[in-house]
């Protein structure tokens, strides 16, 4: 097999105008693979750390020429020679020469955009379809090959927008039933539905990181009221047709051990949130709730996902941030029903897949995930597919960053099918 010839890697921005790494893989055969590591505003204080030059004079702080040298003067040399099929031992070699358990010396955008690109370009010269390629590295018995079903997020609030509602995510999520093609035609119908219903009330269709709206509504019952009358709208059923998620990022809202949020006039102890959560449920038919708690919180996740797991899926992001550490203690506390992967969160892409595979053993449902800082790299869509996840966020079906995920999934239905 084609061995690692040549790395180097070069700065470049991200959707929200950031600085962020690139990295291109050459290999002896000639194949290439190029890749761009994501990078998250909402992030869980337990995720792999990104190594930043904190130079304020430069890209605001932002700049990672530091970890651009650590690609080109210590990963670079080490694993130039490899066998490039060999992905779990150049994922190692980069796991060891890191010696950290957080990628808190090289940085984990720095071993991700290199372990991506090294997929990339072996799946080049093993003339394989990513997916496929990435696919070698999971146990495929009795796991089909599809398409997950996207959780299109509509109205972006939190940390993702300047408006005025707590929860994060306002998700739209069509029934498993339909095809990849029909979900992406609710998708943008229910967007654009949902565009013209805010201009009619005079408010803002300016748009957050994610793409998704951000009105100034006054609480987040009422954007839920706003999702939920953009979709009868266009004839589809709350429930039925379609459902709704929430990514609440509920880290954002606690403080001095309470929950506050502008639906209610007093802070919220673990015992009322959930019991929010449970009448939104009532109203609004809820599929999906992640990271409904403090990521610190794990008595109270224990509840939540006691008292609602059988009502909607419970997933933890912040709370496991791809971490089989995380996860361990998740599934001994019986927290999460569900799990967000973002590989980035840890660092390489075997990293990533195996805590996919110990989350698919626990009988945990797989949401991959992109990030609010994302490129036009559309390996999240490939390793989806090749994670046989359940569900993707890709943020809403607008912006370019977002709907080459969308797109690149529609070339691989297609591939799918003519296998």
């Amino acid at each position: 097999m084609a061995k690692i010839k040549q790395i180097f890697a070069r700065e470049i921005l991200n959707s929200k105008g950031h600085p962020t790494i690139e990295t291109t893989v050459v290999l002896t055969d000639g194949a290439a693979g190029t890749a761009s590591s994501p990078s998250g505003t909402s992030a869980g204080k337990y995720e792999a750390l990104e190594i930043k030059d904190n130079d304020e004079k430069k890209f605001q702080g932002f700049g990672v020429n530091n970890a651009i040298l650590n690609i080109e003067e210590i990963i670079s040399p080490a694993l130039t020679g490899m066998d490039a099929s060999k992905q779990q031992e150049i994922d190692k070699k980069m796991i060891d020469l890191d010696g950290t358990h957080n990628k808190g010396r090289l940085g984990a955008n720095a071993t991700l955009s290199v372990s991506m690109a090294v997929a990339k370009a072996s799946a080049r010269s093993s003339v394989l379809p990513l997916f496929l390629y990435l696919r070698e590295y999971i146990k495929k018995e009795n796991i089909p090959l599809k398409i997950p079903t996207p959780a299109f997020n509509l109205i972006n609030g939190g940390k993702h927008a300047q408006g005025t509602i707590d929860f994060q995510e306002f998700l739209l999520i069509p029934a498993t039933s339909k095809s990849y093609e029909e979900s992406l035609n609710i998708g943008t119908s229910v967007y654009f539905s949902l565009k013209k219903l805010l201009q009619t009330n005079n408010l803002s269709t300016l748009v957050g990181d994610e793409g998704g709206f951000s009105p100034a509504v006054s609480a987040n019952l009422d954007a839920l009221a706003l999702l939920k009358q953009a979709i009868e709208s266009v004839n589809l059923r709350v429930g039925f047709d379609v459902f709704l998620g929430l990514d609440a990022a509920a880290n954002s809202f606690f403080y001095d051990q309470k929950y506050h949020i502008k639906d209610k006039s007093t802070a919220l102890d673990v015992n009322d949130i959930i019991s929010f959560y449970e009448l939104i449920n009532k109203d609004f038919h809820l599929l999906y709730l992640e990271d409904g708690l403090s990521e610190d919180d794990w008595d109270g996740w224990t509840k939540l996902c006691s008292k609602l797991s059988g009502q909607m899926l419970i997933a933890g992001d912040d709370l496991t941030v791809t971490n089989p550490y995380r996860l361990q203690t998740a599934l001994d506390k019986k927290t999460i029903s569900g799990i967000v992967i973002k590989p980035n969160q840890i660092g390489t892409v075997i990293e990533a897949l195996a805590v996919v595979e110990m989350a698919r053993q626990a009988g945990l449902k797989i949401i991959v995930s992109h990030r609010s800082g994302e490129t036009n790299d559309d390996f999240i869509a490939d390793f989806a597919v090749a994670a046989s996840a359940d569900y993707v966020k890709f943020g809403a079906p607008v912006r370019g960053e977002r709907v080459a995920k969308y797109n690149r999934l529609l070339q691989i239905e297609k591939q799918i099918k003519s296998l």
